[in-house]
């Protein structure tokens, strides 16, 4: 009876933590960042899977385009897309860099100052985006960037 009552507590305990990730909290798609420094995307939704890229930068955007139990079809900048377990991916809003040069400013209008130039393929935090601006820190170097020079949860 003992052995009875713990596999029903271990059955009951796998079917209520298996539909805690089963439904999105939100609509896809929707933004994402990579919460890992490594992060495997793999061409279907398990680890028997291959894996068809290995990601090595904390915090890159990705966006979230199907969700299927503990697994999240992404897409990242240059438009690959692949499964990725949900444990590797993060809320924090990031974007990354998609113009040459994009001057980072003093505050949200092309007269302020130029504080920082962000090369193609920076990546940053985003802390808020209105009027076309984002505010963009890159490992604590802060400004303002156009929202059409980045690619991320500001789009």
């Amino acid at each position: 009876m003992k052995g009875f009552l713990l596999a029903a507590g271990m059955i009951g305990a796998l079917s209520v933590a298996g539909h805690g990730h089963a439904a999105p909290n939100k609509p896809v798609p929707y933004w994402a960042s990579l919460a890992q420094d490594e992060a495997r995307m793999r061409v279907g939704p398990s680890l028997d899977y291959p894996s068809n890229w290995v990601y090595r930068r904390r915090d890159l955007p990705v966006k979230v385009v199907q969700v299927l139990g503990l697994w999240r079809k992404v897409e990242d900048s240059s438009g690959a897309q692949g499964w990725m377990h949900v444990r590797l991916l993060s809320d924090t809003p990031t974007a990354i860099v998609t113009s040459e040069i994009a001057p980072m400013r003093e505050s949200p209008r092309d007269d302020a100052r130029s504080l920082f130039r962000a090369e193609k393929g920076v990546v940053g935090r985003l802390s808020s985006c209105s009027n076309g601006w984002c505010a963009f820190d890159v490992r604590g170097q802060k400004g303002f960037i156009k929202a059409e020079d980045i690619w991320g949860a500001a789009r």
